[in-house]
């Protein structure tokens, strides 16, 4: 996997990840697995603190705030002077943004810099999408109580308020009256907790609430195609919140379902200009059709990565990291073997209590053949967040299954199986 210099001797490919979180760590054990040489960039900090065992896979470590762009941007271009790199790629979501700019600016692959907005700013996103001619929810921007009000008078209820650039449904709810959608937006503008970082703002989008299954199709783009890997059903907890309560990979939908999502997709991806790379894109099936909810410019979070690999064979990291190197998944044997027809996560939740001592039944589910991989996230003692976003699921179990039927219903099985006392 190394290039070769002008004297025919092997020189090593050079690959920075900027802040690996989430499954932004697997592009960097695939860099590693590949034979790269690997600079990670991180604050090292708090909730961006490198795991040990990512980094031990890391050749360089350089310490930078990586939500400063001017001082992140100054770090990787000394670093690619010193030692030029063939690539720079995000480690999640909220730096693409900034490595989109570093890239253009190195003249390294990366996104068209038009993009970057039409990907991270909801609004944005809707607007560019529903140009194309696609159906987007009814929806309106606002960033004062005022402005939310005549939001609602123009999106009506129900409707959903998010904010305009986060993730992990954070501060995501359904409202079904002006009180209920005032008060979301005051928790909203009150919330002082940091996420990687970076402090929420009053920016957020309304929308009209949009009925029916929730799905993420997850694929990747190259050389203008568009490939959907996997549909993934999603599973989320009781409104008015969205908490992804697990995944499957993949869901059965019936062919000319499937068709009609594969269509509206690749316009969607078209209408913001994801020309290389992986791509996460959340709709929803109404009546009518598939409705975006969000699309991302990135590796799907939550397992799915390990998911549609252990389901489809495809690894989504080394697509991203071909994309980013320029060159065709194919060298960077993207494509394998699957291990199971389908595959599936479990979360586990406790949203009437604030603390723990056990979760009964947690050895047997992880002793069940299906069962692949268990494990807690909130310990027993430690304060459980109200179930409002991710921050407030406990454990989890990913898991094998024959078919898409069956992994709903070890889904649920798992879930009635464990008692969280």
């Amino acid at each position: 996997m190394n290039d070769l210099t002008p004297s025919g001797v092997a020189a090593p490919t050079r690959v920075l990840v900027v802040e690996p979180v989430s499954s932004g760590s697997r592009v960097v054990s695939d860099a590693h697995a590949l034979g790269f040489t690997v600079t990670v960039v991180s604050a090292d900090e708090g909730e961006r603190t490198l795991p040990p065992a990512l980094r031990e896979l890391v050749d360089t470590l350089l310490i930078v705030d990586t939500n400063d762009e001017q001082a992140l941007t100054d770090c990787v271009l000394a670093h690619h002077a010193a030692a030029p790199l063939a690539a720079v790629v995000p480690g999640g979501e909220f730096t693409i943004p900034a490595v989109t700019r570093i890239n253009s600016r190195l003249g390294l692959p990366g996104l068209p810099s038009a993009a970057v907005d039409w990907v991270r700013n909801k609004a944005s996103m809707r607007t560019r999408v529903a140009e194309a001619g696609l159906r987007v929810p009814r929806f309106a921007l606002a960033g004062t109580v005022a402005e939310v009000e005549a939001a609602a008078a123009v999106v009506g209820f129900p409707c959903v308020l998010k904010p305009v650039e986060s993730s992990g449904s954070i501060h995501v709810s359904r409202a079904d009256s002006l009180g209920e959608l005032l008060t979301a937006y005051q928790e909203l503008t009150a919330d002082r907790r940091l996420d990687l970082g970076i402090a929420l703002d009053s920016r957020v989008l309304l929308e009209e609430y949009v009925a029916g299954p929730e799905f993420s199709a997850d694929g990747h783009v190259h050389e203008g195609r568009v490939t959907i890997l996997s549909l993934t059903r999603k599973l989320l907890g009781p409104e008015p919140y969205f908490v992804e309560l697990g995944h499957v990979v993949p869901s059965s939908v019936p062919e000319p379902v499937a068709e009609q999502v594969a269509e509206y997709v690749a316009g969607i991806v078209d209408a913001v200009r994801l020309t290389a790379g992986p791509f996460h894109c959340e709709l929803r099936l109404s009546d009518e059709g598939p409705v975006l909810m969000e699309i991302a410019a990135r590796l799907p979070g939550d397992r799915i990565t390990e998911l549609v690999q252990r389901a489809t064979g495809a690894s989504m990291s080394r697509i991203m990291l071909a994309a980013y190197l320029g060159r065709a998944p194919e060298e960077l044997s993207a494509f394998g073997a699957a291990e199971a027809k389908c595959a599936g996560i479990r979360y586990f939740t406790a949203p009437d209590l604030d603390r723990y001592t056990e979760i009964k039944g947690w050895d047997e589910i992880s002793a069940r053949p299906e069962v692949v991989e268990t494990g807690v996230v909130i310990q027993p003692g430690e304060e459980i967040p109200p179930l409002r976003d991710f921050r407030g699921r406990i454990g989890y179990a990913l898991f094998t299954a024959d078919s898409a039927e069956r992994a709903l219903e070890l889904w649920q099985e798992l879930g009635d199986s464990v008692a969280i006392v």
